[in-house]
């Protein structure tokens, strides 16, 4: 037995330990969001953590970002072939609500990432509500070497997916809530995957050299700090994404993207689709359970 062979063997051996707990964190986050099990401390560890590193993010400069990003993942209406590698203009107009925001993502096997955005939702009239800070910490697991800093979309599907992030306090990707990695392109195939989507679709763009992306585990909390920084201490998450608080002027220039997207003429596009499988993976008995809500579609490497 070679000297790699060796050192692979233990390399996987510490992938499948990290798994093992990064699932545990998980399962402890699913049972706090129902309201019991012992996973409150890590739950707060992560709020507490992710709170942290973004001090200094304000709501204003967040809502900048966000529309930046959203340029990068919607379709440009000066340049229509780019609905062939954009989150589907269906399913923008069909979604109740957005999150965007960045992860900073580090570790050898076993990885730690935090990060922050914004989410809004789709009111009753089809305006958009004002913005709300989050912040995002959690963990992964497999071959990942390096450190990367990852853009995300969320595109929220369902009311339920909108009402988690409503409450306030701790969404759980893959326990309170499930993500899948969403479809581009454009034509017939894309309603077709619109009969039963995921709660949440994601789209991802790295900007550095990471093995894999996962959403398992990725905590999402709400920045108090810069929501009540910016609307008042009386502000609470359901006011915001409901609309009782007025879309500050400063989110405008996100809503120009979304708008813009949302009226793109698909006439003499192609109809072209990318739709991320969504058959069950078999898993060896023992090993973090694999699921078609663990991907996130990295746009950067369709083009």
């Amino acid at each position: 037995m070679s000297k790699w062979t060796n050192v692979l063997d233990k390399v996987k051996a510490q992938a499948a330990a990290a798994g093992a707990h990064a699932q545990q964190m998980i399962n402890d986050g699913a049972q706090t969001a129902r309201g019991h099990g012992e996973g409150g401390s890590i739950m707060q560890r992560a709020q507490a953590g992710g709170n942290n590193f973004m001090q200094g993010f304000t709501l204003p400069g967040e809502c900048d970002k966000a529309a930046k990003i959203l340029q990068s993942f919607l379709a440009d209406p000066s340049n229509p072939e780019s609905a062939l590698n954009a989150v589907p203009k269906e399913v923008l107009l069909r979604c109740k609500g957005l999150a965007v925001f960045t992860i900073f993502k580090a570790g050898f096997v076993f990885s730690g990432k935090a990060g922050s955005g914004i989410v809004i939702a789709r009111l009753p009239d089809g305006s958009w509500s004002a913005p709300s800070c989050i912040a995002t910490a959690g963990v992964g697991w497999g071959l990942q070497v390096g450190a990367d800093l990852t853009e995300v979309v969320m595109v929220l599907n369902s009311d339920e997916a909108v009402k988690a992030f409503s409450r306030g306090g701790n969404v759980t990707i893959g326990g309170s809530v499930s993500a899948a990695a969403g479809p581009i392109g454009t034509g017939g195939q894309i309603n077709a995957s619109l009969v039963n989507p995921a709660p949440i679709f994601s789209y991802s763009r790295s900007k550095g050299l990471f093995a894999g992306l996962s959403l398992d585990g990725t905590i999402l909390v709400e920045r108090y700090d810069a929501n009540h920084k910016f609307y008042g201490s009386n502000v609470s998450t359901t006011d915001i994404l409901t609309g009782r608080v007025p879309a500050p002027e400063i989110a405008s220039p996100m809503y120009d993207v979304i708008e813009a997207a949302e009226g793109l003429d698909e006439t003499g596009i192609p109809s072209e689709a990318y739709i991320p499988s969504t058959n069950p993976i078999a898993t060896a008995a023992g090993a973090p359970p694999a699921s078609t809500d663990k991907p996130v579609f990295d746009a950067s490497a369709h083009p």
